[in-house]
């Protein structure tokens, strides 16, 4: 397939809603908190949390902007290819979660210096994470079932 025909469209569509959603989302919480300002949404499990990522997952790699740019433009320039040459709904699907989750993160670091990072679940996970990480984990867990499962759908 070389062209973007029907069944892609709904695909790259989903792509840009999710990335639209995490840029809203980020926008409010930069908008309305200080960095560090948390609110209870949850009693105690579940907080939203309004942190400013330097680094890439978990802080690792702090003040790495321009390697992370590099490194999200060439797994996007992958992921395109691998949306190009594969026809399989869940394995685009997953592309699309994780290509718009990569594009937001890239976004924020373009734009401010640093990613907006907001959702806390403090009494089970210490790291504070977005829906731009929420879409990659989810992408690649899709395609991992997919791989490992060798289903075509």
């Amino acid at each position: 397939m070389n062209k973007i025909d029907k069944k892609s469209i709904f695909y790259i569509i989903l792509g840009i809603f999710l990335l639209i959603i995490d840029q809203i989302v980020k926008i409010n919480i930069k908008n309305n908190m200080a960095v560090g300002d948390s609110i209870k949404v949850v009693n105690d499990f579940f907080s939203i949390t309004y942190v400013q990522n330097k680094g890439a997952a978990f802080g690792i790699l702090q003040n790495q902007k321009f390697l992370f740019l590099i490194i999200g433009i060439v797994m996007i320039l992958g992921l395109i290819y691998m949306f190009i040459k594969d026809e399989d709904k869940i394995t685009r699907l997953s592309i699309s979660m994780i290509i718009s989750g990569a594009l937001g993160n890239i976004v924020d670091r373009l734009r401010y210096g640093y990613v907006v990072d907001m959702f806390d679940f403090h009494t089970i996970w210490s790291y504070v994470f977005n829906v731009a990480d929420i879409c990659v984990v989810l992408g690649i867990i899709l395609m991992s079932i997919r791989v490992f499962t060798d289903r075509r759908i």
